[in-house]
């Protein structure tokens, strides 16, 4: 059937169940990847909510011979979630844990709940799933069967294939069965009969028994010793159950259906064996090494000390989480410049019995030579550790460039003892290449994700990725291992089945394939039958260069087609409220695939590399994904690949109005400054007009803001003229500062700049405040950055010869004195960047700025507070918490004795700038002040202070909750004594 009947076809099964049918060119293009190097356009995308819609679809597609992708968090390293079919994205709705047996530690769920949301739920039981990958936060269990996923600590726990009890499914001809632990006596029954599920018992039957069958099973398969083995499907194991092995485990089809990615049935829920909490008290030893074969026979050592988890990360792996913002911080335990860190993790009863292991694994380890710095990390550092490492597959995309470290060979398992020959040879391999490779993850159990660094935009680099495939796989045939230990087969690795298992085995696989979907509708093209490893690549073949002239500065990622190229698919973005922090607030409102920052940048890159336009910009598709952004920046920081989709997104916007115009809101928006110039004149008689709900109403309806808003006032004087009459009084002076009084602080929130002026002269500090009051902020967020460019070499050019380290430049809105910091290196003319990394590095918070003059004067400000008991709860601001950190503000908050702040877990308060005023916006912005924000406010007592420093935020907390927010300057002010 050709695409467009397929499409019309579609239509009709819109109206036949209940969930979501997607088959615009839009969705199409968003689930047309996923973390893996490939690309195919699906012919739709469906979201269903109940095992009946599912079933609805199977039958619908068998009808019309479309294949079913199933989809969860679209994680996947093999291309498994990639193809021309049907996308069934189970991830919207089908979230629910159905049950918890906390007394027989199991729990069912549907294929769409979160590892770390289980894990959550299950705590307070002492429970926990053993399985761990580092997509925790993201990955769902369906996925996890799909692939038999393991992790960090698969030393103890082993893989997702190893906890499952039973899984319900539905079969491709649309008939549900749950498959679990047979008898020798049931399992002969299941083949008497003339469903589809009786063919299926008895072609294994029939294949299991065969005495020649049994023999090249054993013969090809990997060692039984490796377990991270998900090579094909695992009719090995089945092998070794009770009836074809004499004392064999119990016969369990969910064997062979963990790590069959959706190949064989659809998964509708899962029951799930849980295991006890690990002990509380754990640590980790960094065991710095020069080389990453010294990390290989170290690793030999610390497993003699029973560890939970050794995991390896190299040293590009490890100068890649430095241009992190995020990760820099957890960077701290590394000492001088490792060639590879071992992190090994203990559990036990008592710290005293991990020292003493620490000791010992460490004087071993000397004494063969192995590791110059061993730092033992406790709770809670642990975490940071942690984080680093499962960073590594996001950091990895920084790489500069078109050469990146790729998917190719990053699933390979042998056992750990002949891990350090294999990479020997591995290594050999490389060099007759010339190529380089990353090397990280699962050393403890010999399964390595080994990258190597190609071009795929590149004809020659795209055969020789190709050509590594084949030559690893001979390699780990050669020491009996795991092409896939735990990432799949997919497309990527199917190609190369028929080595690894021999094609004698091949020929069995293939036919179980064929009893389970006769018509072959279920996730064709993986595993069995896959075209070769290198067609349908997600990266186009250079056949000319592609250069966009930007306004903003790309040259740090190589231009903008390669900063949007930065993302890789891994979807940390789509961390949920209860698993994530700041990135993507959008996403956490909505839980939609196209919320998400992943499917910002891909939608760009699509037409950046695939648009017919002389500007590539110009097309709706984009306006529509970017809309949805808020410009908070947590991807800036939070994002492992550093994707920077606000800065994308900003650049976007002024090219697209290039082509269709600006529209008259964003016009407003972006010249508020100006507007407020003119109301300052008249603040009485403008303030009336914002405030009369006749006139107000049809401002709000002419600008298509939402009726539930309130416009901000002005100040009855702006600061830059109330500090001019103001004679300042500096107590004891110590010296002199900047204060820039912003397009908010210098018209709406002057009062919180009189009190941020009165305080620094309070702590010995003259304050001037320069004739700049615009950061440009209203201009970038609404995209107009031609506009923003001029000011900011206005401002640059303005305050260079002011601002030094002794006249420091001070701030009171993060957003606009931020711009400084962040936007402004970029955006200024190439002869003014020097000058403006100079400035801002000059550039502070007011809270910064007040931890720096604390840390020398603590005692003698200390004095100037009341020593009243307070309790503040505090709001950090998104770019705040991006950019720089919301610990000073902390700190800042903390030091009058008796003054207690609690940090609100919140992302986005959801107002972002305007935002929240837009009507289209207005819901969203509220369902994310809802995530955690509004929650926590809700539940502090009256004599609770709420505090805010941004603007935006105030407001929205106001709309939200009915609480009026102080800015932490005016919590501070207000304590004076």
């Amino acid at each position: 059937m050709g695409l467009s009947k397929t499409r019309e076809a579609l239509k009709t099964l819109g109206d036949t169940f209940s969930g979501d049918l997607y088959t615009d060119h839009l969705w199409r293009i968003i689930y047309s990847t996923d973390a893996s190097a490939y690309r195919e356009v699906p012919v739709g995308v469906a979201r269903p909510r109940t095992p009946e819609d599912i079933k609805t679809i199977i039958d619908f597609c068998r009808k019309h011979s479309i294949p079913i992708i199933p989809r969860t968090a679209g994680t996947s390293l093999a291309g498994q979630v990639v193809g021309k079919g049907l996308i069934v994205d189970v991830s919207r709705y089908m979230t629910e844990i159905l049950e918890i047996n906390p007394k027989e530690h199991w729990v069912r769920v549907q294929p769409g709940v979160i590892l770390d949301e289980l894990n959550k739920a299950i705590e307070p039981f002492g429970l926990f799933f053993g399985p761990e990958t580092s997509t925790s936060s993201r990955c769902m269990m369906g996925g996890m069967v799909g692939n038999n996923s393991c992790g960090a600590h698969s030393i103890i726990y082993g893989s997702t294939r190893d906890h499952i009890i039973s899984i319900k499914t539905l079969l491709a001809d649309g008939t549900e069965v749950e498959f679990g632990t047979l008898s020798p006596e049931e399992l002969k029954q299941k083949t008497i009969g003339d469903s589809l599920e009786n063919s299926i018992y008895r072609v294994l039957y029939e294949i299991l028994s065969d005495p020649l069958n049994q023999q090249e099973i054993r013969k090809e398969f990997p060692k039984p010793s490796i377990h991270r083995r998900n090579t094909g499907y695992a009719i090995d194991l089945l092998l070794e159950t009770d009836p074809f092995t004499e004392n064999g485990v119990p016969f369990n089809l969910s064997t062979l259906l963990a790590g069959s990615e959706g190949t064989l049935a659809f998964t509708t829920e899962i029951k799930l064996n849980l295991v006890p909490l690990p002990p509380k008290q754990k640590a980790l030893i960094c065991v710095h090494c020069h080389t990453i074969a010294e990390a290989l026979e170290g690793n030999l050592i610390a497993l003699k000390f029973n560890p939970g988890a050794v995991e390896l990360m190299d040293k590009a792996i490890i100068d890649c989480t430095k241009d992190n913002i995020t990760q820099r911080k957890n960077r701290f335990f590394i000492e001088s410049d490792p060639g590879a860190i071992l992190i090994i993790e203990f559990a036990r009863e008592t710290k005293e019995e991990i020292l003493l292991i620490a000791n010992n694994l460490e004087k071993e380890m000397r004494a063969a030579g192995y590791g110059y710095h061993f730092p033992i990390i406790f709770p809670p550092d642990v975490k940071k550790v942690w984080d680093l490492r499962k960073a590594g597959l996001g950091v990895l995309s920084n790489y500069p460039g078109d050469r990146k470290p790729v998917p190719v060979t990053e699933d390979t398992a042998v056992s750990p003892e002949d891990l350090p020959s294999y990479i020997k040879e591995f290594r050999e391999m490389l060099v007759k290449h010339r190529l380089e490779c990353v090397y990280y993850a699962h050393v403890g159990s010999g399964e390595l994700h080994l990258r190597p660094v190609l071009n795929l935009k590149d004809g020659t680099d795209v055969k020789l990725f190709h050509t590594v495939a084949m030559e690893t796989a001979r390699l780990v045939k050669k020491y009996q291992g795991s092409l896939s230990g735990e990432h799949g087969d997919g497309r990527l690795r199917g190609e190369f089945i028929p080595l690894m298992i021999g094609d004698y085995n091949y020929g069995l696989i293939k036919r179980i394939k064929k009893a389970f979907d006769p018509e072959g509708i279920l996730n064709p093209n993986k595993i069995v039958d896959t075209p070769e490893m290198n067609s349908n690549l997600r990266l186009k073949t250079k056949k000319r260069r592609i250069r966009i002239k930007t306004i903003f500065d790309f040259s740090s990622s190589q231009g903008i087609l390669r900063a949007a190229e930065q993302c890789n698919g891994s979807g940390d973005c789509r961390n949920t409220f209860i698993t994530g922090a700041g990135m993507c607030p959008s996403y956490q409102a909505l839980k939609d695939e196209n919320a998400t920052t992943r499917a910002r940048a891909n939608i760009l890159r699509e037409f950046l590399t695939r648009s017919p336009k002389t500007n590539p910009f110009d097309h709706k598709a984009i306006y529509d994904v970017m809309d949805l952004c808020l410009s908070c920046k947590a991807c800036k920081s939070e994002c492992p690949s550093n994707v920077d989709i606000a800065k994308l997104k900003a650049e976007f916007l002024q090219h697209y109005y290039d082509a269709n115009g600006i529209p008259f809101r964003s016009w407003m928006i972006a010249n508020i400054t100006f507007i407020n110039i003119i109301g300052s004149c008249i603040p009485g008689i403008f303030n009336f007009f914002l405030k009369n709900s006749i006139f107000s109403g049809i401002l709000k309806s002419l600008l298509g803001f939402a009726k539930k808003r309130n416009i901000p006032l002005l100040y009855k004087t702006t600061l830059i003229s109330w500090v001019k009459k103001y004679s300042q009084i500096v107590t004891g002076k110590r010296g002199k500062v900047y204060l820039f009084a912003d397009e908010f602080s210098n018209f709406n929130d002057v009062a919180i700049g009189i009190k941020a002026i009165k305080l620094l002269n309070k702590f010995g500090y003259e304050v001037e405040v320069p004739d700049v009051f615009e950061s440009g902020r209203t201009y970038i967020s609404k995209g107009l950055i031609r506009r923003a460019k001029k000011i900011a070499n206005k401002n640059i050019d303005s305050l260079k010869d002011m601002i030094d380290e002794e006249t420091p430049l001070i701030g009171i809105e993060p957003s606009a004195i931020l711009t400084f910091r962040d936007e402004y290196p970029e955006l200024v003319d190439p002869d003014l960047k020097e000058k403006a990394l100079k400035l801002a590095k000059n550039t502070f918070l007011f809270d910064e700025f007040f931890l720096m003059v604390i840390e020398i004067h603590e005692k003698a400000i200390k004095s100037f507070f009341t020593t009243e008991k307070q309790t503040i709860k505090l709001h950090g601001h998104c770019q705040q918490k991006a950019i720089a950190s919301m610990d000073p503000t902390m700190k800042m908050l903390s030091l009058p004795d008796n003054f207690h702040v609690d940090l609100i877990k919140s992302c986005c308060c959801g107002m972002a700038g305007s935002f929240g005023y837009e009507k289209e916006h207005y819901e969203v912005s509220m369902k994310i002040g809802e995530l955690g924000l509004f929650p926590a406010i809700k539940e502090t007592s009256e004599d609770t202070i709420i505090a805010a420093s941004g603007t935006s935020c105030r407001h929205q907390i106001k709309d939200g909750t009915g609480r009026t927010a102080l800015h932490p300057i005016e919590v501070l002010y207000d304590a004076l004594v």
